[in-house]
């Protein structure tokens, strides 16, 4: 994002999302915050807070004010005791992981990108793969924001809990998130392996494959026979460095979880009951063969623990993640219109910081929660000054 005099353009990471706010403004101090929010409530316009716009979900275009958050970075304080750890919200995930290890810990997990910050992280649901493992939302204890009247306010479970529950997947619209303190565990080596396999041998045994080991996922290209896996599980075995390439590679936890996911993409991504993984990759390939067969990018498949964060699409249910990609060059829509039939199918959640086309009815029926998530929201901010467009048009009338 740049900002030229009085001229201020932002595009997301692929590119494809693209705005023209009043400003954009670096921010790392609640005096700071606090101002921006007052003088857009005074004003009439809205703010929204950006972390590294990996979001391929309109979440962040606004004609108001972005807030950039990469002065508010770095970790606060650990809690050796309760093993949790307090970080500003503006910290990129991959720079969570050598301060934890000074004090022994690590984070309990995280997704292959690491780019994100942990406010953004939080705010969209991020999550890695393993089936005893949750999402970042999931794992956030406290949070401090600053609300949209300019007060600053810690919640948790036994402090604003309500506030807390809506907080701890806000979509950048409760308020500014400052600190999120989240439970972390003792510092841990990974060794990951990888391997090909045929896709129909793979879904046959796929709940194995997901007990078998504390991470596993797979990604099938259209019009191959065989899937790549990959499996990740902890060791007790020293660091191997050079580190080598993804799928051979023994380390820190923060080492080996990451890759580099360098090609401009859009992504649809949707969480399905457990049970109904396998069917719904068979109705997307059936999809991709017959309607779609010049899509080369790949359809990945992962885990994720069932949890209760308001809106979750991992609430209150053990969920499988399947998500499709396509070149940020092409047009993605038709074919992720049809997948989103598919993927609705079969019960299907969208992840929040990714492609689709749900209005706020079909929200609220995926989420029993969903009416509360918005009338703690509505309460702290009822002018609508940290809604865009987009959650507008989401919002219950």
């Amino acid at each position: 994002m740049t900002d030229h005099g009085n001229k201020a353009t932002w595009t997301n990471w692929s590119g494809k999302l693209s705005a023209e706010p009043k400003s954009i403004v670096q921010v790392g101090t609640v005096d700071a915050i606090r101002s921006e929010l007052l003088a857009a409530r005074e004003g009439g316009w809205t703010v929204r807070t950006a972390g590294t716009a990996h979001s391929h979900y309109p979440l962040l275009p606004t004609d108001g004010v972005l807030l950039d958050t990469r002065p508010l970075a770095g970790l606060v304080s650990v809690d050796e005791e309760a093993m949790t750890a307090t970080f500003r919200a503006g910290t990129k995930i991959h720079a969570c992981g050598r301060p934890l290890l000074d004090h022994g810990m690590g984070l309990l997990n995280q997704g292959d990108i690491d780019q994100q910050s942990i406010g953004g992280a939080i705010a969209t649901g991020t999550h890695g793969t393993g089936i005893n493992l949750g999402s970042f939302s999931s794992a956030v204890t406290q949070l401090s924001l600053v609300l949209v009247d300019g007060s600053v306010v810690t919640c948790s479970n036994e402090s604003e809990p309500d506030l807390f529950e809506a907080a701890r997947l806000s979509l950048g619209a409760i308020g500014v998130v400052l600190e999120a303190t989240i439970q972390v565990r003792e510092a841990y080596r990974l060794e990951e392996h990888q391997w090909l396999e045929p896709l129909d041998s793979v879904m046959e045994r796929v709940d194995e494959l997901t007990r078998a080991t504390r991470h596993f996922e797979y990604f099938w290209w259209p019009g191959q026979d065989r899937a790549v896996c990959k499996s990740i599980d902890i060791t007790e075995e020293p660091p191997r460095y050079p580190l080598g390439k993804e799928g051979q590679r023994l380390g820190w936890s923060f080492e080996v979880l990451p890759n580099q996911r360098l090609n401009p993409h859009t992504e649809m991504e949707y969480s399905v009951p457990s049970e109904n993984g396998p069917s719904c990759v068979e109705e997307i390939k059936d999809l991709l063969s017959s309607h779609y067969p010049n899509v080369e990018w790949p359809i990945e498949y992962r885990t994720v623990a069932a949890d209760d964060v308001w809106l979750s699409p991992a609430r209150e249910r053990s969920t499988v993640t399947i998500s499709i990609h396509e070149a940020v060059e092409n047009d993605e829509t038709s074919y992720y219109q049809d997948a989103e039939k598919i993927f609705r199918s079969y019960g299907g959640r969208p992840h929040w910081g990714k492609v689709h086309y749900l209005t706020g009815d079909q929200l609220e029926a995926d989420y029993d929660r969903w009416t509360q998530w918005w009338r703690v929201r509505e309460d702290v901010d009822p002018t609508g000054v940290l809604l865009n467009d987009r959650l507008s048009q989401l919002r219950p009338l």
